[in-house]
């Protein structure tokens, strides 16, 4: 008997259209699809670390729906604009204060080391300090130390740490790509200056290192404000709209049987004209 292929899920930093990832998992668990994998960097980090302590999409977009900006704990630091306790209690609630060993599915988060200017693979402790590690947006959230390292945002050097997932053991890699693609409105303030810059950066990086995974997923999120909090819908509906448009390719990877292939297709076909249907009602 064929053994079943490991499936790695490599989740990419993007801000709050991160929340994208949250609809992928959605549209992966109605397909009946689990990754055996995870790494997340940034905001995928976040999400996938949830995911990993066992709560379902379901759940997680409800409590995403349901944050607003006092997340966001400002203070005044040399080092950065927000301090993240909030966030990092939110992460250590919702990861149950779980050790990377515990977890249900074996996950990696990445951060960048400012003394090394290197990647850092972070798979063991508490799960919440490498994910607070994980989303230090240089300037933004004040960086973590960790023993002798000062750690800042893994999507730096990695956007979609594919090549993670692969290491960790996956023979078929799906990676969600959030990065921006659109117009910026004019910043309004210091942060947005510091976000909108990074991702202008971003563009010209993702020409050169474009992430290789079996399947690249590309939720089209539309925010002008990559920290709001208050399309989190839309954004999770991208991703959704986003994992229907390849799961057709994704069953292929996984070898399934030409009925099932097609039924999906059909769906998504279905899916497309209602949609059609909607935006021109």
């Amino acid at each position: 008997m064929k053994q079943k292929p490991k499936i790695g899920l490599a989740l990419g930093a993007g801000a709050s259209r991160g929340f994208a990832h949250i609809g992928v998992l959605q549209v992966m668990e109605e397909n009946g699809i689990k990754p055996d994998y995870i790494a997340g960097s940034s905001i995928g980090s976040i999400i996938g670390a949830i995911y990993a302590a066992g709560m379902t999409p379901k759940m997680m977009e409800g409590i995403a729906e349901n944050l607003n900006t006092s997340l966001y704990d400002v203070g005044f630091s040399r080092r950065g604009f927000i301090r993240g306790n909030r966030v990092n209690e939110l992460i250590k609630l919702l990861t149950k204060d779980q050790e990377f060993k515990d977890l249900d599915i074996p996950l990696a988060v990445t951060a960048v080391d400012l003394i090394t200017s290197e990647r850092v693979i972070i798979q063991e402790g508490k799960v919440y300090q490498g994910v607070r590690a994980s989303i230090s947006i240089p300037g933004v959230f004040q960086p973590v130390e960790l023993g002798d390292k000062v750690l800042i945002d893994g999507g730096i050097l990695e956007r979609v740490p594919v090549n993670v997932v692969r290491k960790m053991g996956a023979d078929i890699v799906i990676g969600v790509d959030v990065a921006f693609r659109g117009l910026h409105r004019p910043p309004e303030n210091f942060i947005e200056t510091i976000i909108q810059t990074m991702e202008v950066m971003e563009l010209e990086i993702i020409r050169h290192t474009i992430p290789t995974g079996d399947i690249i997923i590309q939720p089209d999120v539309e925010l002008t404000n990559p920290l709001s909090l208050d399309n989190v819908s839309a954004a999770i509906e991208a991703g959704r709209v986003a994992t229907w448009d390849t799961m057709g390719e994704i069953k292929e990877l996984l070898n399934y049987d030409e009925e099932e292939i097609a039924m999906t297709r059909e769906i998504k076909k279905k899916k497309t004209t209602q949609d059609n249907k909607e935006s021109t009602a």
